[in-house]
């Protein structure tokens, strides 16, 4: 029983490590006139807009669309580190992640 819960710990320690190391990672994500960069927690650091001669309502739709597909790409590349790095606990525990 003692050595089962020092495995238990010692997962719930490598599972702390790993999802820090994941929160402290910046992820950027693109689409053709924005570029995203958040944080692993999924907290927004940067925008960066490529293009800068926006002039028309038409213009401002596309950014907004531009804005979102690199959302999503970040996003994207968060949740595909995250079942890298702790998807392995996740088929080992049954799905508890």
């Amino acid at each position: 029983m003692n050595n089962l819960m020092a495995q238990v710990t010692r997962m719930q320690k490598d599972i702390q490590n790993k999802q820090k190391e994941i929160y402290g990672t910046v992820f950027v994500g693109e689409s053709e006139w924005v570029t995203i960069e958040v944080m692993g927690d999924k907290k927004i650091k940067k925008i960066t807009i490529k293009n800068k001669e926006i002039k028309d309502e038409e213009d401002f739709e596309c950014l907004e669309d531009m804005i979102k597909l690199a959302l999503d790409d970040a996003f994207s590349k968060i949740e595909k580190e995250i079942e890298k790095k702790l998807g392995a606990y996740s088929k080992s525990l049954g799905g508890l992640f």
